[in-house]
């Protein structure tokens, strides 16, 4: 017990799962939503492309991401243990 308790917040903090699992979950999102917000730009500004086309696109993005995730989790399973 005495090392666990020696070791500073910053040590704590930096080697728990759930900050771990927040870090990896962050990384996902700022990546993919980047994503998401240049193609919905893209259908938004389309002359082309109807205006329910950019937001069945968000509404489609929210499950995929959910799915892409799910399937990072799977295959990366040490980086959320």
């Amino acid at each position: 017990m005495g090392e666990k308790a020696d070791a500073s917040l910053k040590e704590r903090v930096l080697g728990s799962k759930a900050f771990r699992a927040f870090l990896v979950f962050s990384a996902f999102r700022a990546v993919y939503g980047a994503g998401i917000l240049v193609v919905t730009y893209l259908l938004a500004t389309s002359e082309e492309a109807p205006v329910w086309t950019s937001i069945a696109f968000l509404l489609t993005s929210m499950v995929a991401s959910r799915v892409i995730f799910r399937s990072i989790k799977r295959k990366w399973p040490s980086l959320f243990s």
